[in-house]
């Protein structure tokens, strides 16, 4: 091709392009305005119905604010009337209280001028009173001619004489009465007697001391890094305190069997040289058996002491485990078996069974023995544990009753009471000097007399018994049950005592008048 045609196409071809691109443009410019038309179109009809839903709703809340307005109105309205009602109501009350409060003072002002006529009547009528009594008493003395002086003495003598005629036939009664006392009394001169006894008490402790061939020992008892006396420990539940005491380890319990066991088991291993775990475990099963042994044999030979016979043999274990209780120093195998002696002799003196007396005074405190291990009173316990081996009601009761918690059944259990008292209660039996004796006593009866309304107040029963006389108009019976038990607690607090202390609260109201 040549190239002139060549560059004529190449220019009716640029031309074609350009026309084709300006038809282009016109077109889309169209399309844009068109569409920008329709736009503004549909915003106007947007903004037309916005403004009829605008003024809709404003329409609507107007009409809601003048709904709740007019409530609002109408609820104070509701209010004001209300209160207005009930300030009516006030003041009606008021003005009633007054109209009561006028009359009431009416009627004690004339209760007052009434009192005070009554007053003035009853003057006058003392005082005509007065002189028919002086014109009675001048009448008298003129009929009978004598003065008020002669016929006071003349009463006097007649009223002497009577009273010797009465002092008579008493002395009589009296000497007829000592008569058919006179056994009873021999009686109790014999329980005087018996008081008198003494008798010795083991004293325990809460340590024992187990002599060394030499300090060496104390090292093999500890064992290395400690392990012998950890393990001794452990097996009997006792401390062992080795310290500077030459030749010597000090063991601590506050329970003997444990720390009876604890030395008899130290001491097996000191003659056998071999101090290990296991032969201290050997050791200790060995003390073990051989203190249940001791206790039986104790048991046995406190009842073969007293003459108690056909005890269970859980009984008479039981008996032997005292030896190891002690109450403020005084051993309590040793007070039973006193207490048993005591119950003995007071028996055949007033002429009941002589071994029930004495079975009843072995078995008295038998709770003692467990009441570190079970929960309740040592009485109350030892009641269980008569009822579990098959006592009879009578050594129940005694046991029971020793302590005056119940009403004592028989004869036998006063006699218990009685024996516990001379052995436990009497000074000197529980390593209690007379001195700090008489103080608690004291003190008992200082704590009752700090409280209103107590008139007098005694401590008997070797201060076992409390007891205390109140005023009965300052007291009522209400009032004692209160009394006595605030007595009882500031009891607790301050003072320290063995046993329990009764604390009995008395009002006897006393009316005295004379037939003249």
């Amino acid at each position: 091709m040549e190239p002139g045609y060549i560059i004529v196409f190449a220019i009716i071809l640029i031309v074609a392009v350009i026309v084709s691109w300006f038809l282009s443009l016109t077109y889309r410019k169209n399309v844009v305005e068109k569409k920008n038309s329709d736009a503004e179109d549909r915003a106007r009809e947007i903004i037309d119905e916005a403004v009829k839903n605008a003024e809709a709703k404003k329409k609507e809340i107007l009409l809601e604010a003048k709904e709740e307005s007019i409530k609002t109105k109408n609820d104070l309205d509701k209010e004001i009337k209300d209160r207005r009602n009930e300030i009516q109501r006030m003041e009606k009350r008021v003005l009633s209280r007054e109209e009561n409060l006028d009359r009431k003072t009416e009627a004690i002002e004339k209760k007052e001028s009434a009192l005070v006529s009554r007053e003035q009547s009853l003057e006058k009528q003392k005082a005509k009173v007065e002189e028919l009594e002086s014109k009675k008493l001048q009448e008298l003395e003129r009929i009978s001619g004598l003065t008020s002086e002669q016929a006071k003495e003349y009463l006097l003598k007649t009223v002497e004489d009577e009273v010797k005629h009465e002092t008579a036939v008493l002395v009589k009664e009296l000497e007829t009465r000592a008569k058919e006392e006179a056994g009873k009394k021999a009686k109790e001169y014999v329980v005087t007697a018996i008081q008198k006894c003494a008798v010795d008490h083991v004293a325990e402790t809460t340590i024992s001391l187990v002599q060394l061939p030499n300090d060496e020992m104390k090292g093999r008892i500890i064992g290395r890094e400690g392990r012998n006396i950890r393990t001794l420990e452990t097996m009997t539940g006792v401390d062992l305190i080795i310290d500077d005491t030459p030749e010597a380890v000090v063991l601590s319990s506050f329970d003997p069997v444990r720390r009876e066991v604890a030395r008899i088991a130290l001491e097996k291993l000191i003659l056998d040289g071999r101090i290990h775990p296991a032969r201290i475990e050997e050791m200790v099963e060995k003390a073990q058996k051989e203190v249940e042994q001791m206790m039986r044999e104790e048991g046995e030979n406190a009842a073969l002491e007293v003459g108690v016979q056909g005890l269970h043999p859980e009984l008479i274990r039981l008996l032997g485990k005292m030896k190891f209780r002690t109450s403020y120093g005084q051993n309590a195998l040793k007070h039973s078996m006193e207490v048993a002696q005591l119950c003995g002799l007071l028996a055949a003196e007033v002429g009941v069974d002589v071994r029930m007396a004495k079975r009843a005074g072995l078995l008295h405190d038998i709770g003692k023995s467990v009441d570190h291990e079970m929960e309740g009173s040592h009485i109350q316990i030892g009641v269980d544990l008569c009822r579990k081996y098959k006592e009879s009601s009578l050594i129940i009761n005694a046991v029971e009753a020793h302590h005056g918690d119940v009403e004592p059944e028989s004869l036998i259990a006063c006699i218990v009471q009685a024996a516990d008292a001379i052995s436990a209660a009497r000074p000197g039996a529980r390593r209690e000097t007379l001195e700090t004796y008489t103080t608690r006593l004291k003190q008992l009866e200082d704590i009752a007399n700090g409280f209103k309304g107590v008139d007098k107040t005694f401590a008997i029963q070797a201060g076992r018994e409390i007891r205390i006389m109140v005023v009965p108009e300052q007291i009522s019976d209400s009032d004692m049950v209160l009394l006595a038990r605030d007595i009882s607690k500031q009891i607790e607090d301050e003072l320290k005592y063995p046993g329990q202390i009764k604390v009995n609260v008395i009002r006897e109201s006393r009316v005295t008048d004379y037939a003249k």
